[in-house]
């Protein structure tokens, strides 16, 4: 493609005075052994990183006489040829892990980009609407959230837009955005289903706050789709909703198993909402004293690695996050060169049988 971009990072010299090559984020991320969101958090000064790591990569950063892109944008030219990442869960291992797709495939293209984290009590169109003010953005893709606009509020995102991994219609009013996701309630239902099958009756399910109107939600539509399917009547003691921000996260699916645990309440098998939240359920169902599959089962969702290295490997739902990523960018490219597109793709998941869900 034949747009005019920018590099994504400059380097000039490092602290020994040799002459650098290009570097980025990614290339920062690997030399400190953290993910491209936690640089990001780094360089942002997000609370929500550990002061160690935040040294490491700071120094990190001086030492490769690193520029984020938006300051060597505003160095070299006026023209923006930049493209917003906003992250509303940042959390969630999931987004991270398509952020360094997302990076590598804007940079094809010869686009630099910007990271934005957006909390969870945020309005992330307000946040676009700001950032294309102030860095004259070419278009934006959003990771989580914006269910629960209204469709005067999309309106108002005049450039062009992708939603992605959120599962949603956008008003028919709206002709610059499109929607890239999997279906979280049919695929949350199909695991369900899948639970139900194996001979689970009483199934437990972690999830996200219980006024989340994403992610968290879908997929508790689709535990209780399932369930309506097999005759079994949905009970509220059986489900459990984040008390936090960050709701996909091991230590919140800990906390939230426990509280489960002392319900005393009779279930087989526990659905985390993400694999992280299962992962911290797991943990929280050892200390108890408890054991997995043998006590209890449990299964979770979005097929991280941590899922299928953990022991015993747990059920998931895998979601196609790369090609996510992939499509996400062409059809935001394509936006931006007014050319017609798909306004909704929707990829299937798949089922990873794990040995943390038993037979009964």
């Amino acid at each position: 493609m034949n747009d005019p971009g920018t590099d994504d990072l400059r380097a000039g010299e490092d602290k020994e005075g040799n002459n650098m090559e290009q570097i980025t984020i990614r290339e920062i991320a690997r030399l400190c052994g953290v993910g491209v969101s936690t640089v990001s958090r780094a360089i942002n000064n997000h609370p929500d990183i550990n002061e160690e790591t935040k040294t490491k990569i700071l120094e990190t950063i001086r030492a490769y006489n690193y520029v984020p892109n938006n300051s060597a944008r505003n160095l070299k030219r006026s023209e923006s040829s930049t493209i917003a990442l906003l992250v509303k869960g940042i959390s969630n291992p999931f987004f991270g892990g398509m952020l360094g797709t997302l990076e590598r495939e804007i940079e094809k293209y010869r686009y630099s980009f910007v990271l934005e984290h957006v909390e969870d009590h945020e309005d992330e169109i307000e946040t676009a609407i700001r950032l294309e003010k102030e860095k004259r953005l070419k278009g934006v893709i959003f990771l989580g959230g914006m269910l629960r606009h209204s469709r005067e509020s999309y309106e108002r995102l005049t450039l062009p837009f992708v939603v992605a991994t959120v599962h949603m219609q956008l008003p028919e009013t709206v002709k610059n955005g499109a929607v890239v996701s999997m279906d979280d309630e049919a695929e949350s239902m199909r695991l369900v289903d899948r639970l139900c099958q194996m001979g689970h009756r009483r199934i437990a399910m972690l999830t996200a706050a219980r006024e989340d109107q994403s992610i968290g939600f879908s997929r508790l539509q689709g535990y209780r789709r399932a369930l309506e399917e097999h005759g079994i009547a949905y009970d509220e003691n059986l489900v459990v909703y984040s008390r936090k921000d960050d709701s996909y996260t091991m230590q919140n699916g800990y906390a939230m198993m426990q509280e489960l645990l002392e319900r005393e309440v009779p279930f087989t098998c526990v659905y985390g909402a993400s694999d992280t939240l299962a992962v911290g359920a797991c943990k929280a169902i050892f200390d108890a004293g408890k054991n997995v599959p043998g006590d209890y089962s449990v299964a979770g969702f979005d097929g991280l690695d941590i899922a299928q290295f953990y022991q015993p490997d747990i059920m998931t739902v895998c979601q196609p996050r790369e090609q996510m990523a992939v499509e996400a960018v062409e059809i935001l490219l394509a936006l931006i060169r007014g050319r017609k597109v798909r306004q909704k793709v929707v990829f299937e998941g798949s089922i990873r049988e794990g040995k943390s869900v038993k037979i009964i």
